[in-house]
């Protein structure tokens, strides 16, 4: 289930953008996938990120997934809540289960992203 307003990668990252400010976080695809988180490691306050770098890890009892920032931004907040509660991103992935609030720095770099019409296309021939 995608929700509607946010823009997505086909790395099953979520972006919701505010005028120069971005939170990310993962799909309730990706958070599927994975089964119960049971680590996450954030990024680091002041870190430049551009589209496609790695911005954080997930771990579940499965695997450990790389997560990839969507916009070229400067994370500028963290949800440290999901140091001690990371099943935080399994119960509501796109509202309390956000991993990082990034200042934009290139307003062009979610041009390519996915609408939610588009992400559910593209989730359903997977």
């Amino acid at each position: 289930m995608a929700v509607k307003g946010l823009l997505y990668t086909k790395d099953h990252e979520w972006v919701g953008i505010e005028g120069v400010a971005a939170t990310v976080g993962i799909t309730d695809y990706a958070q599927e996938q994975l089964g119960e988180l049971v680590f996450v490691e954030l990024p680091v306050i002041g870190k430049e990120v551009s589209a496609h770098d790695e911005i954080a890890i997930v771990e579940s009892s499965k695997a450990a997934s790389d997560v990839y920032s969507p916009v070229t931004g400067k994370v500028i907040e963290v949800n440290q809540e999901l140091e001690s509660r990371p099943e935080l991103i399994n119960e509501d992935c796109y509202k309390s289960g956000w991993i990082a609030k990034l200042q934009l720095t290139d307003p062009k770099s979610h041009e390519d992203l996915m609408d939610t019409e588009q992400y559910e296309q593209y989730v359903a021939g997977l």
